[in-house]
């Protein structure tokens, strides 16, 4: 059980307006299910705010292929603190330019437009392109 607004944010879908780092996060790790509200007068004293019942199922294995956490984890944090600006304009102090083309991802949108599969695949784009540029100055 947590406070409803957290609960929208957990399960929000990609293009949600609830949609955000947080979702992302909990999504990697576990299948998120809202199930019901519980109203503030099932408590005593009543709170002066909702809350929701949620499911966490952890995935048995990684619903994605992240290479490297830290550096996934990194970019959904960047993208998400910035959420007004264009995908392409919050990730360029940590993401080559190319990476969006690599994604086949509008550099126009927004991180809240992005899905969990486009992070991941920012970020394992980030590190080919590391390793690519190692190879050539080698």
């Amino acid at each position: 059980m947590v406070q409803k607004e957290v609960a929208k944010r957990i399960v929000s879908e990609a293009g949600s307006r609830n949609y955000g780092r947080l979702s992302v996060m909990i999504q990697y790790y576990c299948h998120c299910q809202y199930l019901f509200d519980v109203p503030p007068g099932c408590f005593t004293p009543p709170p002066k705010v909702d809350s929701a019942i949620i499911r966490l199922i952890p995935h048995a294995t990684p619903i994605t292929g992240v290479k490297d956490f830290t550096r996934f984890s990194e970019i959904v944090q960047v993208a998400f603190s910035q959420r007004r600006k264009t995908i392409s304009n919050s990730l360029k102090s940590v993401l080559p330019p190319e990476s969006f083309d690599i994604c086949q991802i509008d550099k126009r949108l927004r991180a809240e437009n992005l899905t969990l599969q486009n992070f991941v695949c920012l970020a394992n784009s980030a590190l080919l392109k590391s390793a690519l540029s190692d190879q050539i100055h080698d």
